[in-house]
């Protein structure tokens, strides 16, 4: 497969890297090449199989337009542009193309999400949650923080979930689910040693997309891998 990678930071990098071990083709752009999208044209997405953006918010939103309007198929690493998700999985479905999306693309990370649903069931328990990221990290609280609180809240509707969010050196990320109950804490943790877990989902995850029309979550397919 021949993939496009947007984004030369240290996820995008891996991306890359881990994307040529499998045994694929791959294209990447930095910010700079792809200013407002303006590399994402026809001839550009043409024999791609998939596009795979981590970049900002900002210009995931501009990417993810582009290449949804070509009826292209987008993996979306990029977090902090949830508010244009209704509109993105319209534009995917209206031109034939392929959006699939995530807070976290770790495994790990998928089975911690797993676990937090089993965790929520709980009952007189009350939930917090912790989060950890480099300081370059723009976003606060995370994406993958803000799914552990929708996965509590799904389970128990009136529960107030607290997270704590900390910006510190190069941390890769690190998030703690903690149910306090009377008689006891229970403690879910997840420490992502290096990014290559990210870049490796995020692989395997525009593997499964190629050739498909539609829009997922991450979380609702990472089984299928």
């Amino acid at each position: 497969m021949l993939f496009l990678v947007l984004g030369k930071g240290k996820t995008g990098s891996i991306v890359a890297e881990v994307a040529r071990e499998r045994g694929h083709g791959v294209r990447v752009l930095d910010l700079t090449e792809n200013r407002g999208a303006s590399a994402l044209t026809g001839p550009t997405v043409a024999g791609v199989d998939v596009v795979v953006d981590f970049t900002n918010a900002a210009a995931a939103v501009e990417n993810m337009r582009a290449v949804l309007a070509l009826g292209a198929r987008i993996v979306v690493g990029t977090t902090g542009w949830y508010e244009k998700l209704n509109e993105m999985k319209l534009l995917a479905h209206k031109r034939g193309g392929a959006l699939l999306f995530g807070t976290n693309f770790s495994i790990g990370v998928q089975k911690l999400f797993a676990l937090t649903a089993l965790l929520a069931k709980l009952d007189a328990y009350k939930f917090e949650i912790g989060e950890t990221h480099h300081t370059s990290k723009l976003d606060a609280p995370s994406g993958t923080a803000i799914t552990l609180g929708q996965i509590i809240e799904a389970e128990q509707p009136d529960a107030q979930v607290e997270i704590t969010s900390h910006r510190v050196g190069d941390a890769t990320g690190v998030h703690v689910v903690t149910a306090i109950g009377e008689s006891d804490t229970l403690t879910l943790r997840h420490e992502a040693h290096s990014r290559r877990g990210f870049a490796l989902g995020a692989v395997r995850a525009a593997e499964w997309l190629a050739g498909k029309s539609g829009a997922w979550e991450f979380r609702e397919i990472f089984d299928q891998l």
